[in-house]
């Protein structure tokens, strides 16, 4: 039995992190839609991994528990890249939550049950979540800590409160770096590691329907104004992601990797600063 990398989304990202670890491994290629696994799936193969597809709804937890039985008994789940989500302009604030955040969550519970020692993992958040607003430390510990069939149920996410799209990937991202957080204390007990990035405007499908989307123009001068002058590639998430799972990574466990040419920082305290 071989070492299995486990890529929950099929896209650009997804892709870009998986060939840059798992050569001479198994990859197992998980989407919604099996379209999008067989055709990411056919990339990689013909560039020589060997690759095995699933469809995943992340938002359920009898469909996650199904691909991790699937990948586990290929062999040693060794990496886990979750790099599914939906953006703002594709989802209700409910769907956002529902797969955002209660999915990273339970897959973070699942596949913590079975990664193995020296295996690590990485999830894609988001820049958003490092934009919303300071949380008090009650909220943050909610969102890292209940159990993640709970989670939907929190005061702070139903619909009287989150009335946003935005506002809801926001809170969804930034979950998903307090949950790894916390998952990363757990992961660690089976010594294994578990760390977010926190991409910004990366050029994929995904980003192209925002930048064409009703807040493109918003998403436009971001690139502008950031101190990059430019949106990244998947290229680049993979390779601080490649680090982040490698060797070279050891020390670094519950961690948040923001990299977004530094929209951030323009917004706190450059050009895109809120008048």
């Amino acid at each position: 039995m071989s070492d299995v990398i486990v890529v929950i989304g099929a896209g650009s990202i997804g892709q870009a992190i998986a060939r840059r670890v798992s050569s001479g491994k198994q990859v197992v290629l998980a989407d919604l839609f099996q379209d999008n696994a067989d055709a990411a799936a056919e990339v990689l193969s013909n560039a020589g991994f060997q690759v095995s597809t699933l469809t995943v709804d992340v938002s359920s937890r009898p469909s996650v528990r199904a691909l991790v039985e699937r990948a586990a008994a290929l062999g040693d789940v060794t990496g886990v890249i979750h790099a599914a989500g939906v953006s703002p302009s594709q989802a209700s604030p409910s769907t956002i939550l529902a797969v955002d955040l209660y999915g990273t969550a339970v897959l973070l519970e699942e596949f913590g049950n079975v990664i193995a020692r020296g295996g690590a993992g990485v999830v894609i958040a988001s820049q958003s979540g490092h934009r919303l607003g300071a949380l008090t430390p009650e909220e943050n510990t909610a969102l890292a800590t209940t159990p993640a069939d709970e989670l939907l149920a929190l005061p702070m996410l139903q619909p009287d409160q989150v009335t946003d799209s935005l506002h809801a990937y926001q809170l969804a991202k930034r979950g998903n770096s307090l949950r790894v957080m916390a998952e990363a204390v757990r992961w660690g007990k089976r010594g294994a590691r578990i760390n977010t990035i926190s991409p910004g405007i990366i050029f994929t499908p995904l980003a192209k329907d925002e930048l064409t989307g009703p807040r493109g123009a918003g998403y436009r001068r971001m690139i502008e104004l950031s101190p990059a002058g430019r949106g990244g590639t998947p290229d680049e998430v993979g390779t601080v992601a490649a680090l982040l799972l490698g060797q070279d990574g050891a020390f670094i466990t519950g961690s948040d990797f923001l990299m977004d040419g530094g929209v951030t920082a323009s917004y706190f305290y450059g050009e895109l600063a809120p008048q």
